[in-house]
């Protein structure tokens, strides 16, 4: 089969969604690997994630995308999880399912979970509690075996558009850096969106909740363990990204646009047309593919076509709220 490719010049013209967050800067759709001692309160914090976003409420301030939850809690039974629920919340969401026994990986695993997120289109979140729980022995190295588990994982998530928790433990060893503790090789890691270390002094009420990623900003959260439930005490960004402005053309663009229903041309035409100056056809359409956000929600979906003479840039006036498209995998296929 050959190989699908796509030019560099054609894909910063081309408009492109983010994967999005279901929660805001911290989990985003794709695979997040939570890790931690036995004991730490990993299943405590993943409770309350589901929680939240099953509610569409906050978590420590920042905002979730509200949907369903399934929570595979494979290493706890009922009556432990209903005590905890007690203590957690006075009331429970419709939306967020709970299981304390699913097959392994290699016995079908992702089909019942992709069977769940068709049966409830809303579903943002699964979580797996513990990864170990489900995995599946293998003849491959470690590391290929590793990546392997996880990998299945991260193609469900983007199929579905979802985001995918596990939780994992840490090796038996002190080390400077705590993303050096995740128990098994670097294939895990490897394969994950997010990473996140939750770790602490034992009988301490204050840990530590290291973040890093591919697209989130490095932090370490500080938590503090109160009547049940892990509260943030201080957010440690590592690194501050800031967002880049929306530039002159594109919101030259937005007011060429107002009273039209539509435009087509090319990226020369619309400088001349919108009166868009000293600006340049190279580079217009990359701007207004990278900023096709502030486009949508203006109202103007944003597109391009490419002929064998020419690039046609497409603007269309799009009524309010029909941008916010959601997949939910529908379509009933996975594997």
């Amino acid at each position: 089969m050959a190989l699908e490719t796509i030019t560099a010049e054609e894909l910063v013209n081309t408009p492109l969604s983010s994967p999005g967050w279901v929660v805001e800067d911290l989990i985003g759709v794709g695979v997040t690997l939570l890790v931690g001692a036995p004991k730490v309160g990993k299943s405590w914090l993943v409770l309350r994630l589901a929680e939240c976003v099953s509610r569409g409420e906050p978590l420590w301030g920042f905002a979730t995308c509200g949907g369903a939850v399934l929570d595979l809690a494979l290493e706890d039974n009922l009556p432990r999880i209903q005590q905890r629920l007690f203590r957690l919340a006075d009331e429970c969401s419709e939306t967020f399912h709970l299981c304390v026994s699913a097959p392994s990986l290699a016995d079908g695993l992702l089909d019942e979970i992709a069977a769940f997120v068709v049966a409830h289109p809303g579903t943002r979140l699964v979580i797996v509690d513990t990864l170990q729980t489900v995995r599946q022995s293998s003849k491959k190295s470690a590391y290929a075996s590793d990546y392997h588990d996880v990998r299945a994982f991260k193609g469900l998530a983007d199929h579905f558009g979802i985001a995918v928790v596990l939780v994992h433990h840490q090796r038996k060893m002190d080390d400077p850096d705590p993303f050096n503790t995740v128990s098994g090789t670097n294939g895990i890691t490897g394969a994950t969106d997010t990473t996140m270390v939750l770790y602490r002094k034992r009988g301490e009420k204050r840990a530590f909740l290291k973040v890093t990623g591919r697209d989130v900003i490095e932090r370490e959260l500080v938590l503090e363990f109160n009547d049940c439930r892990w509260e943030l005490s201080e957010d440690q960004s590592i690194e501050h990204e800031e967002e880049r402005p929306v530039p002159r053309e594109v919101l030259e663009v937005i007011r060429f646009m107002e009273g039209r229903l539509g435009w087509a041309g090319t990226a020369t035409e619309l400088i001349a047309q919108a009166g868009l100056g000293n600006a340049r056809a190279a580079s217009l359409g990359r701007k207004l593919a990278e900023h096709s956000q502030a486009l949508l929600e203006a109202g103007i979906r944003y597109s391009t076509q490419r002929s064998a003479t020419a690039r046609t840039i497409f603007l269309e006036r799009i009524a309010e709220g029909q941008f916010n498209d959601s997949s939910d995998g529908s379509d009933g296929t996975f594997l």
